[in-house]
């Protein structure tokens, strides 16, 4: 099985946040951590399959609130 990387453009496209705020997400723990991918650190990448976790996470809890 491949795993997909995505950048920060990607994943705030998809969360629908914009990228200050997943990186705020980050350090408050509500958000998946990226993998570190440039030498220097400043590169970050999410796998796929913590999005789509997460994702499911979310809907799942959406969905048993009434």
């Amino acid at each position: 099985m491949v795993t997909q990387l995505l950048s920060k453009r990607t994943v705030s496209q998809i969360v629908g946040v914009h990228e200050q705020t997943l990186m705020r997400y980050v350090r408050e723990g509500r958000f998946p951590k990226p993998l570190r991918t440039g030498d220097i650190g400043s590169a970050v990448r999410w796998r796929e399959q913590d999005i789509n976790d997460w994702i499911e996470e979310r809907a799942a809890h959406a969905g048993g609130a009434s």
